[in-house]
């Protein structure tokens, strides 16, 4: 089995019975996941998508979104997913940066339009051909006009379909992670990346196909971690993923409760927001006799969330590590084993991890020494799309893999983060890059310079803030900054809060010094 859709077709295969999706009151089979997928692959290759294509989805956590997904990779093509946030003129440059030849993208809500945005960048991508707008009634025609639905492009397409052989080499998704260079990378992850990392829960996890898992997907299918720990992870063990476009506590514990759910992973935002929801009227016993697995990555988890779950639940988080370009696990604590608060354990089997010394590779000696996170194993991504030159600076010759994040080792070989180096903001478990803002910030008519940095936050972990210079005569307030910025960018990254200054602590080489601005 080389092609990541195998974990679907096999599920499908051994397991007919079992339930592969929940969503709301609807159930869906393996066998009626793999049809349904098969229908998307038939539909590609009726519109002359050709194996190594690349085709986008911008979908929140529902069943479209498997089901488009292994669709692709069954067609032989790589699949992009973007963030259900971005704005037209950011879908765009994704659409064209992965040169990109059909797009799936979900109608949206009310409150977050992704179909109007998708189909705005859709237009103004010349190489992208194809625009299927996914409707949440399938049967429901689209709300813009002239655009075919995703129920359209399936009606009379078999649910039978050969899947595509592809390499071991060949690239299953290219995963955007927004650089410290401004502009996004798409970080390419073959299929055995994408395979390995996902059939690893069986050392970290127990996880065992002959005693299935029921997973709550609350981390957005879109980014790496939820993709492979909660979908991939679920559905090559044939378990159970019970979906949830949007995290709200209360919700979330309903479904825990409604669907036995065994294995919860999070941001420790998440995690915060389940403690607080249990109230009186919370059977916290059930939960906790259910709960098997509890998984945390994106951010530290406070030493007191860590107590207090365990202590309500009776189950330890185990804290992991990873990036977009690891596929995404590097390291994990162990299963089974007492929590050491504030690791992310260890490398995970068939992956190494070291500690580099300054800008150099050279390994740090000293046994308390901080360095630089390298990682090599089978999750290091084959590269950066497109960019030789950035693929060069953080994959070494010997497939050593840079992470930008700064971490101490103990005497066990645990890994500690000391610091996201890169200016990294982490709000609610989504990662923000400060230049990407700033550079947004400055082509407002009134702001002549701006840096970003990351605040303390009750409840994000970090909120966004912008120190801006304005230009001689301009009169743009901070309230009107922030306005025009949310209509920019997406809303995990515009500026919460903005302040006006006159000038800003700059190093003798016209670096600005972020740490004076804290």
């Amino acid at each position: 089995m080389t092609n990541l859709a195998g974990f679907l077709e096999s599920s499908a295969q051994a397991h007919p019975d079992r339930t592969a999706i929940v969503f709301g009151d609807t159930r869906l089979s393996y066998p009626q996941v793999n049809g349904a997928a098969n229908q998307v692959a038939n539909l590609l290759v009726s519109r002359g998508i050709k194996p190594g294509d690349k085709v986008a989805l911008s979908c929140p956590n529902l069943p479209y979104f498997s089901i488009v997904y292994y669709g692709i990779l069954k067609a032989g093509a790589t699949v992009v997913p973007l963030n259900v946030l971005l704005k037209g003129r950011e879908v765009a440059y994704h659409l064209a940066d992965s040169d990109a030849k059909a797009y799936f993208a979900f109608q949206g809500t009310p409150d977050l339009a992704i179909g109007a945005e998708g189909y705005e960048g859709f237009q103004a991508t010349d190489g992208c051909e194809h625009f299927f707008m996914i409707t949440a009634d399938p049967t429901a025609a689209s709300p813009i006009e002239g655009t075919e639905t995703l129920g359209q492009g399936l009606a009379g397409q078999a649910p039978t379909f050969e899947t595509v052989e592809v390499d071991d080499e060949d690239t299953a998704v290219i995963l955007y992670t927004s650089g410290t260079t401004g502009q996004p990378k798409g970080a390419e992850l073959r299929h055995r990346n994408m395979r390995d990392n996902a059939l690893a829960g069986k050392d970290l996890f127990g996880a065992n196909a002959e005693q299935p898992d029921t997973y709550l997907c609350v981390l957005p299918l879109f980014h790496s971690f939820g993709q492979t720990v909660i979908q991939n992870g679920g559905f090559a063990f044939g378990g159970t993923v019970v979906m949830l476009p949007r995290f709200e506590a209360a919700p979330a514990i309903g479904l825990m409760l409604k669907e036995s759910v065994t294995f919860f992973a999070g941001v420790p935002t998440m995690y915060w927001g389940l403690l607080n929801a249990l109230d009186e009227s919370v059977d916290v016993k059930a939960l906790a006799a259910n709960l098997r697995v509890a998984v945390a990555g994106g951010a530290a988890l406070p030493v007191e969330v860590h107590h207090q779950f365990e202590e309500r639940f009776g189950v330890t988080i185990l804290e992991g590590y990873g990036l977009s370009e690891t596929s995404p696990v590097a390291s994990f604590s162990r299963f089974g084993q007492p929590v050491r608060v504030g690791s992310i354990g260890v490398p995970i089997p068939g992956v190494e991890m070291k500690l580099l010394d300054g800008d150099s590779w050279n390994e740090v000696t000293d046994p308390d020494g901080i360095g630089e996170i390298a990682i090599k194993g089978h999750n290091v991504m084959k590269g950066y799309y497109k960019r030789p030159d950035a693929t060069a600076e953080s994959i070494n010759p010997e497939g050593w893999f840079r992470s930008g994040d700064l971490a101490r080792k103990d005497a066990d070989g645990w890994y500690y983060i000391v610091d996201r180096s890169k200016d990294m903001i982490i709000r609610g478990g989504f990662n923000v890059y400060p230049r990407e803002i700033e550079e947004v910030l400055v082509t407002h008519p009134d702001v002549s310079l701006a840096a970003v940095i990351g605040v303390p936050h009750d409840s994000h972990g970090e909120e966004i803030k912008a120190f801006v210079i304005l230009n001689p005569g301009a009169t743009a307030t901070p309230e009107e900054i922030v306005a025009w910025s949310k209509e920019q960018m997406a809303a995990y990254k515009y500026p919460r809060i903005v302040e006006v200054v006159d000038t800003l602590p700059m190093t003798a080489t016209g670096k600005i010094l972020k740490r004076e601005l804290n």
